[in-house]
């Protein structure tokens, strides 16, 4: 480990890890600290627009991804029971022509893992769990439950929904369980095809009160899966998630389309995860700390833009402190919020409302979006 980094990055989550590869890449001295022992090929699907794409083209891992994921030529939403297309919205060469880059779907390790690939050789340092934070005059000291030590010029909270960072901001409080949970299958998209119907590449199918998203999470298309949002009375379990079932599935999907129907009965493995969020914060930093994706705005998944907003988070974040420098951290921060608030919120509040690309609507105001070329806003919200 380096002792005496100039910034600390506490969690390697995809934002955590696209701040730290930006800010890397803009000469800052970054260390990313991970309570987890190592990563591996776990987790889930997962979209990525092309406001996100421009940004992994300054980090240098568009075209490796490009090239390993999915990607879909449209995203349809459709009638859970009786099929009906509700939107055709165009993506694909679309996509490419019209916003700049690529839409895609991927498994999240796989993504990860090239993330990780773009940090400085040494930088990321796991089995780092944030045992205590204490700000002085000239830095942080961070405490681990190794017994080692850090100490950095300012640490980016980058630890999730339940970040540490945030508690020492703003104090000890449970984030709010939604209603909702999300239940998440890998299919082999093989076998699929073998029942003869069609298994489109990227779908959403919904009713009145639950939906399931669908898509591709591979370039070759072998790999299928499935996330849900479906209401569940309480959380009352221990832990991120729970085992769930085929019978569960079937009970809450009853009355679905055939293919919905077709995927449910292919499921071999599947887990739910209570749907988590937050109410907007009163602040995103406070002297030498600052807060980024779910430690800052949490969000449904309904809109497959939570990785993305942290994602753009770091991205703005690196993008003011190379205005600034480190010794004017203060500022970047403000710039930072100034510059994010009313972005994020939007999308917090349209993924939770779960009405996203429903109907034909221009998703431009998302997929349209470059956050190295919008103007700066002012401290005070006026275009600098």
């Amino acid at each position: 480990m380096q002792p005496g980094s100039r910034i600390a990055v506490v969690g390697a989550g995809l934002g955590g890890v696209a701040a730290a590869a930006l800010l890397q890449k803009a000469g800052f001295q970054v260390d990313v600290y991970e309570q987890a022992p190592a990563f591996s090929r776990v987790g889930a699907g997962i979209h990525m627009g092309p406001n996100v794409l421009k940004i992994f083209r300054r980090i240098g891992i568009e075209d490796a991804l490009v090239a390993i994921a999915s990607k879909p030529d449209f995203w349809f939403s459709r009638d859970g029971e009786t099929g009906e297309y509700l939107s055709r919205i165009p993506l694909g060469e679309h996509a490419l022509r019209t916003y700049g880059a690529h839409y895609l779907t991927v498994h999240r390790g796989d993504l990860h893992a090239l993330q990780v690939s773009a940090l400085q050789p040494g930088t990321l340092h796991f089995d780092k769990r944030l045992a205590s934070i204490e700000e002085d005059g000239s830095g942080v000291d961070l405490a681990f439950a190794d017994g080692s030590r850090a100490r950095a010029d300012i640490v980016v909270g980058a630890d999730g929904i339940n970040s540490r960072i945030r508690e020492t901001l703003l104090g000890d409080e449970k984030p709010n369980y939604s209603g909702w949970v999300g239940h998440r299958a890998l299919l082999d998209k093989d076998a699929l095809r073998r029942t003869g119907l069609d298994f489109e590449a990227c779908v959403k199918w919904w009713t009145h009160d639950r939906h399931m998203m669908v898509y591709d999470t591979t370039a070759d298309g072998h790999e299928y899966y499935y996330v849900t949002g479906v209401p569940h009375p309480a959380w009352d379990f221990d832990g991120a998630f729970a085992p769930s079932s085929r019978e569960e599935m079937r009970e809450a999907f009853v009355g679905y389309h055939p293919v919905v129907q077709a995927l449910i009965e292919a499921t071999t493995e599947v887990t739910k995860w209570p749907l988590l969020n937050r109410n907007p914060l009163p602040l995103w930093s406070r002297g030498r700390l600052v807060l980024l994706g779910d430690a800052c705005h949490p969000m449904k998944p309904h809109m497959a833009q939570g990785a993305a907003m942290a994602i753009e988070d770091g991205a703005m974040l690196a993008r003011c402190l190379s205005e600034t420098g480190l010794s004017d951290h203060s500022t970047a921060f403000r710039l930072y919020e100034a510059n994010r608030r009313e972005r994020a919120s939007r999308v917090q509040a349209v993924s939770n409302a779960n009405t996203w690309l429903r109907t034909q609507e221009d998703p431009a105001w998302v997929f349209g979006y470059d956050i190295f070329e919008v103007p700066l806003r002012s401290e005070s919200g006026v275009a600098a």
